[in-house]
């Protein structure tokens, strides 16, 4: 009798401990889940942000880690002992993920400096520093490391789902019905919780930094596997104490990694990055070089990798942007800039007297750069930030708003807004976000904000370098209703570049700008005849204009003749 009632009292406690650890499995594996696709964000958004490389990096990578994890699934009915293979396993995707970030950044900034390296040991002139061979594959071939971690990465995290599957088969077959149903659902729910950490917080984190807290969830969930199924993990004691070891990594990278990361990625540039900031949406990096001759130092801003501006010409290309369309606008009163959140710009428009300026750009953090710049910022920089753009967002008559432009301008057209003239300065259409700020439905939406007898002109790439996405861009203001000419100037730092320029009522931009005589603004570039050079273009131009399309909504053919066109100038590879 006393040995069947004490049966009938473990047999619950069984159930009860049972239960406990098929918990903690399932939560190990939400979490697991959640890093496994942040581990995703964070590699295509480095090769995306810190490399410049085409957004379409972004697909590359998750597809490819979608195949590994694939594969990696299948590998993992090579491991024999479940529970000691799991406790490795998460070892291993720790400090693999927060490391592969780091070693990408030093090895391409290795490759990078390889050439002025070479040169200096053997005493070569500037011109004679080796740039190809060896060499030009070596600095080819690092710009794929992410996508060598993102495939290593998911293979290991493929093996996570059947490992604990095998894990909770072995510690129960009773209650283990839907074994398969339970971990899948717990791996969705887990994915979905890491996608808002990153979206809502992880985002605007310094790269590093975000790898190394990832991380530290892989080695806690593999450290509280160990503690709780120990008797069953060979070596679990050396397990425990790499764990210990790790940690210290881990520390010591969330410390020091986003340090040592952006020095790596500084190699990247000629001149001396002097800062460099992620804000939620995008990585700015400002350069400078010294002139001597008691010239000033040349500032350079990049976005993303790409040159947005360097102090040394800027003022040649926001001059085109600007003046052309204030001249060819019947007034000046309120005037609408989409972008251009650096305030170069808005400089040139407040030369015109206007009564009200409205910017609208996504980036608040961009703007407060160079608005307000923090203490952080060099105290030079910041004087030199502010003499670029003439602290113009202190002007009274700025109104900034911050949203993303297809619906800020819904917020404008709300209020029943109307402008003499429109400026529209954003960046290149290099990603499908971008593209539908060139397309033919938020050009519908402007001409509705445009006054009768203002003028728009928007920046369109280099007519030289990419003369479909430049036609585009014009053809596309044209199937918006406005009545489009096209210029272009030669701006040191870009090269060849152009903008259209579209009227509503009345003559076309060109026919206007072409009976003025003096710029009514001062300016130390721009002449009338200059402007009116500026819509002269080789004979052969627009021959086959015909066979360039439109970027109507949806359509992505800008972005498509964008991606192309730098691929081939640049000899980047596409997937």
């Amino acid at each position: 009798m006393a040995l069947s009632s004490n049966a009938n009292t473990q047999e619950p406690n069984r159930r009860h401990l049972g239960a406990l650890d098929d918990a903690l499995l399932l939560g190990i594996m939400g979490v697991l889940a959640a890093c496994g696709l942040i581990y995703e964000y964070l590699l295509s958004h480095y090769a995306g942000r810190i490399l410049g490389a085409l957004e379409a990096a972004i697909y590359t990578m998750i597809g490819l880690m979608i195949v590994s994890m694939g594969l990696g699934a299948f590998a993992a009915r090579k491991i024999k002992c479940a529970f000691s293979g799991f406790a490795v396993l998460e070892l291993t995707v720790a400090l693999l993920g927060s490391l592969a970030i780091l070693i990408t950044a030093a090895v391409i900034g290795f490759g990078h400096e390889l050439p002025e390296l070479i040169g200096r040991t053997l005493g070569l002139p500037p011109d004679h520093l080796p740039q190809g061979g060896f060499i030009g594959r070596f600095q080819e071939l690092s710009r794929y490391l992410p996508y060598f971690w993102g495939v290593l990465l998911g293979l290991m995290i493929g093996m996570e789902i059947p490992l604990i599957a095998r894990v909770r088969q072995a510690l129960s077959d009773e209650h283990l019905l839907h074994n398969a149903g339970t971990i899948y659902g717990a791996d969705y729910i887990g994915a979905g919780v890491g996608a808002a950490l990153w979206v809502g917080f992880m985002l605007a984190l310094d790269i590093q930094l975000a790898a190394a807290m990832t991380a530290a969830f892989n080695l806690l969930a593999g450290f509280i596997f160990i503690i709780r199924f120990r008797d069953r993990i060979r070596a679990a004691n050396w397990l425990l104490a790499a764990h210990v070891l790790a940690t210290g990594v881990l520390l010591m990278l969330a410390i020091k990694g986003p340090t040592w990361e952006q020095g790596f990625n500084n190699l990247l540039y000629q001149d001396k990055v002097v800062y460099a900031k992620a804000t939620r949406f995008q990585q700015l990096t400002l350069t400078k070089r010294l002139m001597g001759n008691h010239l000033p130092p040349v500032y350079s801003l990049y976005i993303n990798g790409r040159l947005q501006f360097s102090s040394s010409d800027e003022h040649i290309y926001h001059a085109f942007l600007v003046h052309p369309t204030l001249a060819a606008s019947a007034r000046h009163d309120k005037v609408l800039i989409i972008g251009g959140g650096d305030g170069l710009g808005l400089k040139q428009v407040l030369k015109w007297q206007p009564k009200q300026v409205t910017l609208v750009d996504l980036d608040a953090e961009m703007v407060k750069l160079f608005k307000e710049p923090g203490a952080e910022v060099p105290e030079d920089l910041r004087t030199a930030l502010l003499g670029l753009n003439g602290n113009a967002f202190a002007d009274p008559r700025v109104e900034t708003v911050f949203d993303d432009a297809f619906n800020g301008v819904d917020r404008l057209l709300a209020r029943g807004d109307k402008y003499d003239a429109i400026i529209v300065d954003l960046p290149d259409p290099s990603h499908p976000d971008l593209n539908k700020l060139y397309s033919d439905l938020f050009y519908k939406k402007l001409r509705e904000l445009l006054s009768a007898d203002g003028a728009i002109s928007i920046q369109s790439t280099s007519p030289y370098h990419a003369t479909k996405a430049f036609i585009s861009v014009g053809k596309t203001l044209a199937l918006a209703g406005f009545k489009v000419n096209q210029y272009h100037h030669n701006v040191p730092s870009f090269g060849e570049w152009g903008w259209t320029i579209g009227t509503l009522n009345g003559q076309d931009a060109k026919s206007r700008l072409q009976q003025m005589q003096q710029l009514p603004v001062e300016d130390d570039w721009l002449t009338p005849g200059l402007i009116r050079g500026a819509f002269e273009f080789p004979k052969q131009f627009y021959t086959k204009m015909d066979q360039v399309q439109p970027n109507t909504i949806g359509s992505l053919q800008l972005y498509y003749y964008h991606l192309q066109a730098w691929t081939d100038e640049q000899g980047v590879a596409t997937f």
